[in-house]
């Protein structure tokens, strides 16, 4: 659903437009505390989507609040939308993220 708060009704049409076309993507948490969002399409190549899931993880990190204590990223899991999940190895991140 369009949302005024996710900027999918806005009055700067442009700049939404270039902001989506340059692949901008919002994360959401749900109640139990996991992240879904996409990384790519099957069409991307596969620097490509570990790229993206690198970024991903990278930006989830960077938003621990201050006050949260202990490992922040518990676990990851990737997959296809209807596929099984395989897991990732998020330590690489954490260490990134402390420097």
């Amino acid at each position: 659903m369009p949302n005024p708060k996710t900027g999918t009704v806005t009055v700067d049409v442009v700049k939404a437009l270039k902001e989506i076309k340059a692949g901008k993507v919002e994360f959401r948490v749900d109640k139990t505390g996991i992240v879904h969002a996409p990384v790519g399409k099957l069409s991307f190549e596969a620097g490509k989507l570990i790229e993206n899931a690198a970024s991903l993880i990278s930006a989830v990190i960077k938003a621990k609040p201050s006050v949260a204590k202990g490992k922040y990223v518990k676990s990851a899991t990737i997959c296809s939308t209807m596929g099984p999940g395989v897991a990732v190895d998020t330590a690489p991140f954490s260490v990134k993220a402390a420097v």
